[in-house]
Parts: C-alpha cells; sequence; structure tokens
C-alpha cells in the first residue's frame, strides 16, 4: 500500500522591497496630482461646464450637452489649468518652504524634483492647447494659454512685489466660463463679458478670506497680500463688502440681455444679499470664524448663481 504523504502548505506574501516600491509609486502618483490643485480646477471645470451650457442654449435649439466637443473641452482646459497649478508652485518653491499650509507640498518637501515638475507642468500646457486647438476651437485654445500665462507667467511672480497681484490674478480666474462659452461655439460678446464680470468681482471677497486666514503664512513668505499689512482687518473687510456689492447689480446683467429670465434674476438678488452680508459680517468682525463663513459662502454662492442662469435659461428654451 503506498504511503501518501502531506506537504506543508507555503504562502508566498509580497516582500517589504514590493510593498515599499508600491507605496512609493504610490505616493508619486499622489503627489503628481497634489500639483494639479484638483479642489480648485474642479470648480473651474463647473464654471466651464456651465458656460458651455448656457453658450449652448443660447444657440437658440437645445443641442445634446454631452458630447465629444465637451468632453474635449473639460479635458483640454483641465489639462491648462493643471499646468497653471504646477507652474505656480514650481515659481513659489522656495517661499512655499516658509509656509505651514504649503511646507508639505512635493516640491518644497522633496518629494518631486524642480526639473520633472516643469517637465510635467510643459506636457500638461502642450497637450491641454493642442486638443483644444484640434478638437475645439482656436478662440478657446488661445484664451486658454492666456489665462495660462497671466496666472503663472505675471500673477504668480507679482505676488512677492505688490498687492495689486490680486486684481491681475482676478482676470485668468473670471476667464473659465468664457472657455466654456466660445468651447460651445459663442463669441466674445455681452454675454461672454457678463460671466467675465461676476467671475472677475466674485473673488474678491473670496480671496480676502483666503488671505485673512493665512496672513501669518503670507506674512512668513515675503506675499505682499492685503491682510499681511492691515493688522486690524478694516480695509480687507472693507474691500470684501465693496466688491460683494459691485458684484449684485452686474448679477443681474445676465437677465437684461436675454440670457436669462425672473427665475435668475430673482435667485441673483437673494445670492447676492447673502454674500454682501457674509462679507459685512467679515467687516464688522474679521475673526477666523468670519473669514471660514465668508469663505464657504463664496464657495456656495458661484455654482449656484450659474446653476441657477443655466436652469433659467434652458426652461425659457423649452
Amino acid at each position: 500500500m503506498s504511503q501518501l504523504t502531506s506537504r506543508p502548505t507555503t504562502t508566498t506574501w509580497p516582500s517589504s522591497a514590493s510593498q515599499t516600491t508600491r507605496s512609493a509609486l504610490l505616493q508619486r502618483l499622489c503627489d503628481y496630482i497634489e500639483l494639479t490643485k484638483p479642489k480648485i480646477a474642479v470648480l473651474a471645470l463647473v464654471t466651464v461646464f456651465l458656460g458651455y451650457a448656457l453658450a449652448g442654449a443660447s444657440a437658440g435649439d437645445a443641442q445634446p450637452l454631452w458630447s465629444w466637443k465637451l468632453v474635449s473641452s473639460l479635458l483640454g482646459v483641465a489639462l491648462v489649468a493643471s499646468a497653471s497649478s504646477v507652474f505656480n508652485q514650481y515659481v513659489e518653491r522656495d517661499t512655499d518652504r516658509l509656509m505651514q499650509r504649503t511646507a508639505n507640498r512635493p516640491l518644497p518637501a522633496g518629494r518631486l524634483s524642480a526639473s520633472e515638475v516643469f517637465a510635467f507642468g510643459i506636457i500638461c500646457a502642450i497637450s491641454g492647447a493642442v486638443l483644444l486647438a484640434i478638437a475645439v476651437n482656436w478662440l478657446t485654445c488661445v484664451l486658454s494659454l492666456a489665462t495660462f500665462v497671466l496666472y503663472a507667467g505675471v500673477y504668480t511672480p507679482l505676488k512677492k512685489y505688490t498687492i495689486l497681484n490680486t486684481v491681475i490674478g482676478a482676470v485668468p480666474g473670471a476667464l473659465p466660463p468664457v472657455l466654456g462659452w466660445t468651447a460651445a461655439g459663442g463669441s466674445l460678446d455681452a454675454g461672454a463679458f457678463s460671466l467675465f464680470a461676476i467671475l472677475f468681482l466674485w473673488q474678491f471677497p473670496h480671496f480676502m478670506a483666503i488671505a485673512w486666514l493665512y496672513r501669518e503664512d503670507y506674512g512668513r513668505a515675503g506675499m505682499k497680500m492685503l491682510p499681511v499689512t492691515d493688522r486690524t482687518g478694516l480695509i480687507t473687510g472693507l474691500t470684501a463688502v465693496g466688491y460683494a456689492l459691485a458684484l449684485w447689480p452686474v448679477s443681474f446683467q445676465p437677465a437684461a440681455i436675454g440670457l436669462a429670465g425672473n427665475g435668475y434674476l430673482l435667485a441673483a438678488s437673494c445670492l447676492g444679499l447673502i454674500y454682501v452680508s457674509s462679507s459685512f459680517r467679515f467687516l464688522c468682525g474679521p475673526t477666523i470664524t468670519t473669514a471660514r463663513h465668508l469663505l464657504w459662502t463664496s464657495l456656495i454662492y458661484l455654482p449656484a448663481l450659474l446653476a441657477a442662469m443655466a436652469v433659467d435659461r434652458w426652461r425659457l428654451l423649452s
């Protein structure tokens, strides 16, 4: 009779070296994603999408919204916007080391080298511009590159020299909905200008809140932001209130030019009151709490206003 012998079962576990390699690769992937500032990119793409939807609705017929052209527009703008964020961090890699909120970014922390970050930014910028030129149109491509140059090449270095950097930075910050507008075939007309004006003015209370929250960091890095020198917060608060008040009537412009109707006008009135109220609250007591409240109000205001505009426009056409 043959004797059966059992062999011990051996479980092969991944070696610590392979686990370390996978962890390192995952960390690098996360670092590259962090370079693109995904939260900012998502907000910008929301405004691109709504600009695209408004321009499509303004064409006079309800064309299919989801299309290869829209996907190409979002992807192309996302790549160029990512390049802007990458070069922003490339230029500010030394000052980022001095600020607590940015010291752990990939470049100042030493997880990525300056040369590979520079190359990544170039690849994103070129691929995004080429995609927009081929699959969308040249106007959107040129405007996207203008946004990139203004943000990375003008606004970013000016942050160390003048408080007017905020005004310069508000220009590329206001262009994403215009990119969506032109991507859908719209021209640089009153509709595009009204979207630009809304985004331009909206940014000032939004950024005053951010700059107040991180004024100590900005001061350590030598950034010329208004709250760094305005220790009482009076001028910062007045700036936030002034631009919120200016934004209120400007937000009515889409209804005045027929881009939206009374539903949007009601929404713009209510949202504008809330934004002004939050800015005024910050002026009366510039604290971390009121600054955070203003920041969150700004983040709710913008997509809500643009969504109300798009919904009301499509309702008028239906």
